[in-house]
């Protein structure tokens, strides 16, 4: 038996036990109702959308997807989170057999991962790789209080620097695990990482839609008039909400979403780092679509690590959704 080490704990997230629960216990109890007065957990969510940050900046933001999740009948919890340390043009499996959390150990789903193996399709993680990750680790805690006192497995999925195409091939493999009633999608992303340290400085003088050009900002003019107008984070806000509004379903079906994110990343290069997992999740949805499943997706929080004001400074968004069918 081979265990992956809680590598991330008290450096990303505390490593003590009590510690930990009391504080995602605390989070997921801030989270009261969604707009609409819809009280979480939510019947039948297939799957979330949440931040993979160090707690302290993003923990809060992951608790509003997390509380969607209804746990009845869940046996298998997939985690989809990007690689950050190595490069992949597909998708990758771990070979352990089980991960450690703070909280406890989750077993892996062996049958699930050999069935996928033996696609011919995925790689596989060395451990290195495994453990220098954290887009995976950072949910792990969270789906084992999630789950509490509850028997459950998971699948861990590092999915890589994926084409178009890609995303909507290894969606079509995963698709029917999506469907089963049995099983969670948990995909790991960030949105907007901006400032000079990320090389991002996409900036909206006007609100869009607008006839105005998005520019790059720039040392050379750090403080052009228009930031009075419109502040930086009021930027990032509106090109990170472009993307949640086109992959809000409905109005939009998943296929169409999954294209038109695709167009909207070319356009714009936003630098959220889960978009690869996001696709393969669009590209499941799309399957299931065809076999007349109607998925819905809803936003239910959006939050900035902090405000960007000048080309001096920095931020990482987070935003977290909930999928029903």
């Amino acid at each position: 038996m081979s265990s992956r080490q809680a590598t991330h704990a008290d450096s990303w997230y505390t490593g003590n036990t009590n510690k930990l629960n009391q504080e995602l216990a605390s989070w997921l109890q801030t989270v009261d109702a969604y707009e609409d007065n819809i009280k979480p957990p939510v019947p039948d969510t297939k799957a979330i959308i949440a931040p993979h940050a160090g707690y302290s900046y993003s923990g809060r933001a992951a608790a509003w997807a997390y509380k969607s999740i209804d746990t009845r009948g869940i046996k298998t919890v997939f985690v989809l989170g990007p690689s950050h340390h190595v490069y992949i043009d597909g998708c990758a499996l771990t070979r352990c057999t089980e991960y450690e959390t703070p909280l406890g150990v989750l077993p892996i789903d062996t049958d699930t991962t050999n069935d996928l193996k033996g696609t011919g399709h995925f790689s596989e993680m060395t451990l290195q790789t495994d453990e220098d990750e954290h887009s995976i680790e950072m949910h792990l805690p969270y789906v084992r209080k999630i789950f509490e006192g509850l028997n459950i497995k998971i699948v861990p999925i590092l999915v890589g620097a994926l084409d178009y195409n890609k995303e909507v091939f290894f969606g079509s493999i995963l698709a029917p695990y999506l469907a089963r009633e049995d099983t969670l999608f948990v995909i790991s992303s960030d949105f907007c990482h901006w400032g000079t340290r990320f090389q991002y400085t996409f900036y909206y003088p006007k609100p869009p839609p607008s006839a105005t050009p998005a520019i790059r900002l720039s040392r050379s003019d750090p403080s052009p008039a228009f930031l009075k107008e419109h502040p930086i984070h009021a930027s990032i806000s509106s090109l990170d909400h472009e993307a949640m509004e086109l992959l809000t379903l409905p109005p939009f079906t998943a296929a169409s979403a999954h294209h038109e994110f695709a167009e909207y990343l070319a356009r714009t290069k936003n630098t959220i780092c889960g978009r690869h997992p996001i696709g393969v999740l669009f590209g499941a949805l799309a399957v299931l679509e065809k076999e007349g499943k109607t998925p819905k997706l809803r936003w239910v929080r959006y939050e900035q690590s902090s405000q960007c004001m000048t080309i001096k400074d920095s931020s990482v968004s987070y935003a977290s959704a909930f999928v029903t069918f």
